[in-house]
């Protein structure tokens, strides 16, 4: 018997008819001996549909109110989930993220988990009960206020809980059967993985994979937390995000640990690229410029300078960011333009980022050959590259992303027999 945290996104509990069959599934694990607690989502768009709200009363929202306001959502879905198992015969108890000890930062709509104290909820499973935790929020001691982790947040709170309670597993439930070689909805054809490391895991979800968001692999990579990814809608095996150390449970299916050439292509439509022409060719200027986009709040991701004219000793320096950042950073370069010396700037929000993950890429030779080569068949042109030890990413226009995608996979000899079964249609 074991303890088993799973979570539910908001596809998973859409409707009330999801939510019963998110409820049998729960039910079926408590039946079986198990411990059981549920982290959930809001109920499908609940949050976006949120969020307009908000916009159409305040242009600005208080971000303590918007936290308020956005909390509701999950515990909607937490009370509904309870009242479904209730009516299945099995005790279930539900708990904002403060009841259930998520102590948080204080920062609204992006706080971090700094404790979790879980005590009502040992006490609740010592009971029998089956648990249900909002996800996505918290509590701050010092100011007492309820906060929310931003996106991907439930994820978080169900590896926190998984962590502070030693589970045996922390279950993503999602529409797609596990972790896949590609999106497949951008890639048909992608494979299902039965494992993937912590690792690499990361470096995906960096890079445009949404089925795991990036703050909850890298908690679980932290605090030694077995995820298992899977769908709400098959009783398939998912995949299993190995940590340092980490196997498969036994009695589950799946390959022995390796290292794969490449083990994933990611694809991120989310960025845009700003180009600062003209600055001067002299130390210290770069650091200028990236210290004026730190302070805009901006997270630059790929950086890349050209070489000099040697009639002007001027260069350009180009660099990515999440669109959602592009203003603040072009705004405030803009202010310091006279100061810096550059001569302008040049915005473009229509590129795509495209991403090949590999553990094996340590130990191999030709991976970036092998990139170059499809890209160049098919006719993509790349504008900028990065490395890492296990990563290449290149950007490309927006309007080529999805077939790079597909030649890309192609080419590392990843695609599948069939194509991929994407449930729900959002991959969350």
């Amino acid at each position: 018997m074991a303890l088993i945290v799973q979570k539910y996104g908001g596809s998973s509990v859409a409707d009330a008819e999801s939510i019963k069959r998110v409820a049998k599934r729960i039910v079926d694990a408590r039946r079986a001996g198990h411990d059981v607690v549920v982290a959930v989502s809001a109920m499908g768009d609940t949050t976006d549909e949120l969020l307009e709200l908000a916009a159409e009363v305040a242009p600005i929202p208080a971000p303590r109110e918007l936290d308020m306001l956005l909390s509701s959502g999950e515990r909607i879905s937490m009370a509904l989930l309870a009242m479904a198992i209730h009516s299945m015969g099995f005790e279930a108890r539900s708990f904002t993220g403060s009841q259930a000890g998520m102590i948080t930062t204080a920062d609204h709509g992006s706080a971090r988990i700094v404790d979790v104290t879980p005590i009502r909820l040992r006490e609740a499973l010592d009971e029998g009960a089956v648990v249900i935790v909002a996800g996505f929020q918290g509590f701050n001691r010092d100011t007492r206020d309820i906060t929310t982790l931003g996106r991907g947040g439930s994820d978080t709170t169900a590896v926190a809980l998984a962590a502070a309670l030693d589970a045996d597993v922390c279950e993503i439930y999602s529409d797609v059967d596990g972790i896949f070689t590609a999106d497949p909805r951008v890639v048909p054809k992608a494979r299902k993985l039965p494992i993937v490391s912590a690792e690499e895991m990361l470096e995906l979800a960096a890079n445009g994979a949404k089925v795991l968001y990036i703050r909850a692999v890298e908690y679980a990579r932290r605090h030694g937390v077995l995820i298992h990814a899977r769908s709400t809608f098959s009783s398939s095996t998912g995949t299993y995000v190995l940590g340092a150390g980490m196997s498969i449970p036994d009695g589950e299916e799946g390959e022995k640990m390796e290292e794969p050439i490449v083990a994933g292509v990611a694809t991120d439509l989310s960025q845009a690229k700003i180009t600062v022409i003209g600055v001067p060719d002299v130390p210290g200027k770069a650091a200028e410029i990236f210290k004026v986009v730190a302070r805009s709040g901006a997270n630059v991701d790929m950086i890349v300078q050209n070489v000099s004219a040697a009639a002007t000793g001027r260069t350009d320096i180009s660099f990515t960011l999440p669109k959602s950042d592009s203003a603040a950073a072009l705004k405030a370069l803009d202010a310091v333009r006279s100061e810096i010396g550059f001569d302008s700037l040049v915005h473009d929000d229509q590129i795509g980022k495209l991403s090949v993950v590999g553990a094996g890429m340590r130990t191999h030779s030709g991976v970036s050959a092998t990139l170059f080569e499809a890209l160049s068949v098919s006719g993509v042109n790349i504008e900028m590259i990065s490395t890492s030890e296990i990563r290449i990413s290149v950007v490309v226009r927006g309007d080529d992303l999805a077939e790079a995608a597909r030649v890309v996979h192609t080419a590392y000899g990843l695609d599948g027999d069939v194509d991929a079964t994407v449930y729900a249609g959002s991959g969350r």
